[in-house]
């Protein structure tokens, strides 16, 4: 309906087009659901690839996110692990002051 091609909704609505199986549409399947007009079909075709660049982008951005979080879990396992260390070698080093004594 934002691209003003109104007259394929119905089209759209009968064969289950969703989101989906829109993204998945090429020339020859949209000419298959009835959208003669090369313009019109030309519309949809550029929409597509946009929202396909769309989502492309919005996926490399999430795994750039959970690269980061997973990066900074690591890091701060690390710093756990080192004040362990470092807790057990000064509980050591206690315990062997006090036997010494």
């Amino acid at each position: 309906m934002s691209l003003n091609l109104e007259q394929y909704v119905s089209e759209f609505s009968a064969q289950n087009i969703n989101g989906e199986h829109l993204l998945q549409l090429d020339g020859s399947k949209l000419k298959a659901l009835g959208i003669t007009s090369s313009q019109d079909r030309g519309i949809i075709k550029k929409k597509l690839k946009e929202m396909k660049a769309s989502l492309e982008k919005a996926r490399k951005a999430q795994e750039k996110m959970e690269k980061q979080r997973e990066k900074l879990r690591k890091k701060e396992q690390e710093q756990l692990q080192r004040k362990s260390k470092k807790a057990d070698k000064s509980s050591s080093d206690a315990t062997e002051g006090t036997n010494e004594q």
